[in-house]
């Protein structure tokens, strides 16, 4: 039986799916394609994503593809409990609210996971990892999806024992490119403003990381008026980061003159306790990795004086000398306290999801089990798709020019 905290709120759930369905047109674009062929009739599918509108119009796509769809969260405070309602009033099997413990959390995988579903797609890994750690000699799945860059790695980690092929939808252009980027940059800004109700102009922003994801979050934040500083550990992205105008210096110097900090790394332990000891009074701390592993919680909750909640996802730490503020206890900000991406860039994410589960099912016996990009050919179409949705319409090469582009005379 389906466990969400609430049936009651699945009309909202509904109103809020058929808001996110109206501004994913590339998605639904995809999807109807495919409709009549009913490419995944039968097929077992598990979803470990964030339990949001965009996500539910993703969920009943393969619903629609002909999948028998099961679905938990993948992080503890990312559910949106009308549409985990919503969604279970519609046949999906949901195992996820928000507030989960982290036994519960667990606890929902392994009960999607029980399902021995064909086809698993997850953003962060949890589930690929539980099913090679405790359920590899029950069941073999036929193949898998990642969502995102902290999973790809830890995949990559996985890889000589991976027991299927698994296509890291995160690499294909069509979505790191404008989710990680646009998406992310835009949605953490909002849960930092929804949480703090503050001014960014004039505040200096420190950004922890300059892949895409800092990338989006440093541009924003900078198109917000604020004072951007970015900090990183690879000499190119930082580089690229100082090319770009912002300025670059270690995290043990641009935590000083942080109003904000937000990291974006991957990585564990990015600001920890020499950071805390010199940062300014009032500094507000946001974590936009898919883990909770990028600021030190810990130290702060076993050396804080005291602490208080001060607004909703805002919780105050009160250190020698100073305050410091945490958004969402350092879990991803745009998610624990805003809705996440926008729908417009989901739609990109997710078509890329769902033609790549189809591609596993159409060759999963053709493939190795090891960690695929997406194919050139989906990633092509996902854009063309998004440029006829949003009326964009570019050249074509004339024959002339694919002949000039083929030979080696000028």
């Amino acid at each position: 039986m389906p466990k969400v905290k609430d049936m009651s709120l699945a009309e909202r759930g509904e109103s809020s799916y058929r808001w996110a369905r109206a501004h994913m047109s590339i998605l639904e674009k995809s999807t109807s394609r495919l409709e009549d062929r009913k490419p995944l009739h039968g097929v077992k599918t598990a979803l470990c994503l964030h339990v949001t509108k965009e996500t539910a119009v993703l969920a009943l796509g393969l619903k629609r593809l002909g999948a028998d769809v099961s679905i938990c969260a993948a992080n503890p405070l990312s559910t949106q409990d009308d549409i985990a309602a919503f969604l279970a009033m519609q046949g999906i099997d949901v195992y996820a609210w928000r507030g989960e413990s982290t036994e519960e959390y667990y606890g929902c995988i392994r009960s999607v996971l029980l399902k021995k579903p064909d086809t698993i797609t997850d953003d962060g890994s949890d589930m690929h990892v539980l099913y090679h750690t405790e359920f590899i000699d029950e069941f073999r799945p036929i193949g898998g999806t990642e969502e995102t860059t902290t999973g790809v790695i830890r995949l990559r980690a996985l890889e000589s024992r991976l027991a299927y092929p698994v296509i890291a939808v995160n690499n294909a252009y069509t979505k790191h490119l404008f989710d990680n980027r646009y998406g992310t940059g835009q949605s953490t800004l909002d849960g930092i403003m929804r949480t703090t109700s503050l001014l960014l102009a004039g505040k200096t922003i420190v950004v922890a990381g300059y892949g895409w994801v800092g990338k989006g979050i440093a541009a924003r934040a900078r198109g917000m008026n604020a004072r951007v500083i970015v900090t990183e550990v690879e000499p190119i992205k930082a580089l690229e980061a100082y090319m770009d105008g912002f300025e670059v210096m270690p995290m043990a110097e641009a935590c000083k003159h942080a109003d904000m900090i937000v990291t974006a790394t991957g990585q564990r332990s990015v600001v920890t306790e020499e950071h805390f000891k010199v940062m300014k009074d009032n500094a507000i701390l946001a974590n936009a990795g898919h883990f909770d592993v990028e600021i030190d919680v810990g130290w702060l909750e076993d050396n804080a004086r005291g602490k208080r909640v001060i607004r909703d996802n805002l919780e105050e730490y009160i250190l020698d000398g100073k305050n410091v503020y945490l958004i969402g206890k350092g879990r991803i900000a745009n998610l624990v306290a805003a809705e996440g991406h926008p729908p417009e860039v989901m739609a990109l994410s997710f078509s890329n999801q769902l033609l790549s589960i189809v591609y596993i099912v159409n060759n999963h016996g053709k493939l190795e089990n090891r960690v695929y990009s997406v194919p050139e050919e989906i990633d092509r179409q996902i854009a063309i798709n998004a440029l006829e949705a949003m009326n964009v319409h570019i050249d074509t090469l004339s024959k002339e020019q694919v002949e000039y582009a083929r030979s080696w005379a000028l």
